[in-house]
């Protein structure tokens, strides 16, 4: 049965593409900011993913429909967001490896997912979990890009808070910086919730940690001070 926290996502699915949409105009103004490029897309896939979830409430459950939740969450997830602050905090060269190394991984996995033989008794109707994928060596995939997003999108805004503490005391950029920060940290909370049973602590989770996000991109872009990284002070 489904309560009311099982349509949650159908709000975070429009925060997300909203937000989406607000980055999209963004990268537009400067095509070259491969940093927006990313964070465009992560913004997107992060939508996508809860647009799964939404579809699962209103419509119901369906194999196709949980490999897509699970590509978009689990193996995609925050990693595009993280890539776009690698762009900010790397090389453009080291940032290029690593891109493309991952989307190779990620077309990888997600095919492994697609393959995976699903174990029909353990549906439940009103939660989406990738245990019902007989596959285990296949959800493993999703190990490498989370924690390569909660390096990059959470460590990363966490470094940038306070190098903007102490470089040049700009109350908006370190405040920005820490709402991404946890914004990011919230999903993978969630997600590890989503193990014991817990979907629903997800799905609050994702609905703040976009809000947060795009609160930290909104407190960063209408300072007046210059960025420290170079990317990001030549797009804003």
């Amino acid at each position: 049965m489904q309560n009311i926290t099982h349509y949650i996502p159908i709000l975070t699915t429009v925060i997300s593409f909203s937000f989406t949409a607000a980055l999209y105009k963004h990268w537009q103004r400067k095509p070259e900011a491969k940093y927006l490029m990313w964070w465009t897309i992560g913004a997107f896939c992060f939508g996508i993913g809860t647009l799964t979830e939404s579809i699962n409430v209103l419509i119901g459950w369906s194999v196709f429909n949980m490999k897509a939740w699970y590509i978009s969450g689990a193996l995609l997830g925050a990693f595009p967001l993280a890539q776009g602050t690698v762009y900010l905090l790397l090389k453009k060269k080291t940032a290029d490896i690593l891109a493309w190394f991952f989307i190779v991984y990620i077309a990888v996995a997600s095919i492994a997912i697609l393959l995976a033989p699903v174990d029909m008794s353990l549906v439940d109707p009103t939660r989406l979990t990738g245990k019902v994928m007989t596959w285990t060596w296949a959800r493993m995939f999703s190990i490498l890009p989370n924690t390569y997003a909660m390096i990059f999108l959470v460590g990363g805004a966490a470094w940038s808070a306070i190098q903007y503490a102490r470089k040049l005391n700009n109350g908006s950029r370190v405040l920005g910086n820490w709402l991404i920060a946890i914004g990011g940290l919230l999903p993978g909370i969630g997600g590890s919730f989503t193990r014991f049973g817990y979907v629903e602590v997800l799905f609050v989770t994702e609905l703040i940690g976009i809000s947060l996000i795009w609160a930290g991109y909104r407190a960063m872009t209408q300072t007046q001070t210059a960025s420290i990284h170079t990317a990001q002070a030549a797009a804003d």
